[in-house]
């Protein structure tokens, strides 16, 4: 599961800083659907960072929203999935 998230935050870093050229170069671009469909999938983290590193839809708000809040949904999800249910982190 691990190496699952890492792959997923490595392709959304690189998929903000691809399209953030493709932008400048007016080329094809990635849309917006799928940059959030690879943050959703696990790459929310990755995503953000690529998002701050280019400056990249930081001005979206369903990126500087959306993406943080993908952060928090999966952060408590992992630590929901790796504790369980009868477990608890403020032990």
């Amino acid at each position: 599961m691990i190496c699952y998230f890492l792959v997923m935050n490595v392709i959304g870093f690189l998929s903000m800083l691809i399209d953030k050229y493709r932008a400048v170069h007016h080329l094809w671009r990635i849309s917006e659907k799928t940059l959030l469909l690879l943050a959703v999938l696990g790459g929310s983290i990755g995503s953000y960072i690529g998002m701050q590193t280019a400056h990249h839809k930081v001005n979206k708000k369903k990126f500087s929203i959306g993406v943080p809040l993908m952060i928090i949904l999966q952060i408590l999800s992992l630590t929901y999935l790796l504790l369980g249910p009868n477990k608890s982190i403020m032990r």
